[in-house]
């Protein structure tokens, strides 16, 4: 507390120097001069002085035939006249300082964590609705009602928590890991699925798992026959069926079948060609509302634009998405090139390949294939066509017209 009414009133660090330095010490402390931080240099000595007591040291400087010399002036009376001085670098620090207070009292970063089955635009969706968003004032924010808003909009949320760091809201929530069943699929078992075809071909491996199976190994089928019926008879004591249970048709079906696949490539293509000349074009960003671009010229007809931004340091810490950068305009143009028949039968040759990989993933086994590369008019064409073994099994509904004539053969 000493040091700082010290640092308002102002003090001078001396040197003392001369006949005798001890005796001038001793009547400043006589004359009740405060004097501190005494340090010896040889024959002189360096201490401080307030301010106010400095001009009493004229005659005691004379009586013991010493000099005084100023070092240095430090405290609050010496830096007003340099600030006066300095008008824009003080009015200067005095906005950065505002600016640092009040941006403080925003919202500028949003990070949300836990999050695995539900998806971070599915939450940043709802915050918007929630009228949580970058740039919104931290005393209209209201964390408990945004958490339970959290917890009773998604089902999977078991636990959230949202707090503010500085500038930032963390938002942090766990998920249910068990699987939860709701009132549709409940009533969907109820009511019973078939499996049905989606291509024609013939039947080479069945493994049924529930349902009953209509067709067996060997079995040629059509599109949309049925393969596992979802409709499960209750026989009687004499054969015939008394009722129905429904369920979901489950079984690995695979179904040996020919499948086509065409590709077309034209004889021309354009392809760019950059002739060198760029623009370079300077902005400032603020979120994603306001962009402000320095002006550049840039009357290219036909250009690719790069666009390169950062943070500034101090705007990063306080974590405003405040960004410079630039974007590059490069120009090019449109050349027809043509394609030789060694490169059409490679890139048509590579799609194929594309093709064949993803049946593979799809658990589709190829058994024979032929392909052939040809012109049509101004096209390159591949023709292929594919002996595939596939999973086969999509569900539909359960058809129950049967059910209603055994309820009124019952009734009969």
């Amino acid at each position: 507390m000493l040091d700082i009414i010290k640092y308002l009133r102002g003090y001078l660090r001396i040197r003392v120097s001369g006949f005798s330095p001890e005796r001038f010490m001793n009547l400043c402390s006589n004359k009740d001069i405060l004097l501190w931080d005494i340090v010896q240099e040889g024959d002189s000595y360096c201490m401080c002085i307030s301010l106010q007591s400095v001009y009493k040291l004229k005659s005691i400087a004379r009586k013991t035939r010493t000099k005084v010399v100023i070092l240095e002036r430090c405290g609050l009376p010496f830096l007003v006249p340099v600030m006066r001085r300095r008008k824009i670098f003080f009015a200067g620090f005095l906005l950065a300082i505002g600016f640092w207070y009040l941006s403080g009292q925003f919202v500028w970063d949003i990070d949300i964590e836990g999050n695995s089955r539900i998806t971070k635009d599915q939450l940043e969706t709802f915050l918007q609705a929630q009228n949580v968003r970058e740039g919104m004032r931290k005393d209209h924010l209201d964390i408990e009602s945004l958490e339970k808003e959290i917890r009773r909009n998604f089902s999977l949320v078991t636990w959230t928590s949202a707090k503010l760091d500085g500038t930032r809201l963390r938002i942090s929530i766990k998920e249910n890991d068990a699987p939860i069943l709701n009132a549709d699929i409940a009533d969907k078992e109820t009511e019973g699925t078939d499996l049905v075809s989606e291509f024609a071909g013939t039947v080479v491996s069945m493994v049924v798992r529930k349902g009953v199976p209509q067709v067996r190994i060997g079995t040629v089928v059509e599109e949309k026959d049925v393969l596992v019926d979802g409709k499960v008879p209750v026989y009687n004591e004499d054969g015939t069926a008394r009722e129905y249970l429904f369920t979901d048709a489950d079984a690995d079906i695979v179904i040996e079948h020919t499948t086509l696949y065409q590709d077309e490539l034209p004889f021309d293509y354009i392809a760019k060609e950059y002739t060198g000349r760029e623009t370079t074009q300077p902005f400032v960003r603020l979120g994603e509302g306001f962009e402000g671009k320095l002006p550049g010229d840039n009357s290219y007809l036909n250009y690719d634009r790069v666009m390169r931004q950062g943070r500034p340091v101090l705007f990063e810490k306080l974590r405003i998405p405040v960004y410079i950068g630039t974007y590059t305009y490069r120009e090019y143009q449109n050349v027809e090139h043509e394609y030789t028949q060694e490169a059409a039968e490679g890139i048509l040759k590579e799609n194929l390949m594309q093709f064949l990989t993803s049946l593979e993933e799809k658990g589709v086994q190829i058994i024979e294939k032929d392909v052939t590369i040809d012109t049509s008019g101004s096209m390159w064409v591949l023709h292929g066509e594919f002996l595939v073994q596939e999973p086969a099994g999509k569900r539909a509904a359960t058809v129950k017209e049967e059910t209603a004539v055994e309820e009124s053969q019952d009734g009969g």
